[in-house]
């Protein structure tokens, strides 16, 4: 399965996750929903300061698309934003960190969604 095929079929096919994302922990985007755009600066962010320093994270929020939601918690599992309706959740595997949006959804089938996505990869070592 393509990284592509991740983020269309196992979370935005389930019309829970509005946006996603897969960086690789090293940098780059490896698959991204259509329209979905993260800085560089953004991109940064998320592999090389969400989850080293979850302190300026929970004290600056997190920006994402241009987007800035409230940190509602950062720890080196993961980075949960939030700001009206839309949250977001960031979680690191092996090799790669999980960005997915949602808008409306309850944030707690979001979350299950990209968990369970996170615990598959991390299980064939990524």
């Amino acid at each position: 399965m393509s990284w592509q095929s991740y983020v269309d079929d196992q979370l935005l096919a389930t019309q829970k996750i509005t946006k996603a994302a897969i960086l690789g922990k090293q940098g780059g985007v490896w698959a991204a929903s259509t329209g979905y755009n993260l800085s560089q600066a953004e991109q940064d962010f998320v592999t090389h300061t969400a989850f080293t320093d979850p302190d300026s994270v929970r004290a600056n929020g997190i920006t994402l698309g241009g987007f800035k939601f409230m940190t509602i918690q950062a720890n080196t599992d993961e980075v949960i934003g939030r700001k009206g309706e839309r949250g977001v959740f960031i979680i690191p595997t092996t090799q790669a960190i999980l960005v997915a949006e949602y808008d409306g959804t309850p944030a707690g089938d979001a979350n299950l969604i990209v968990t369970k996505l996170a615990d598959y990869l991390k299980s064939v070592g990524y």
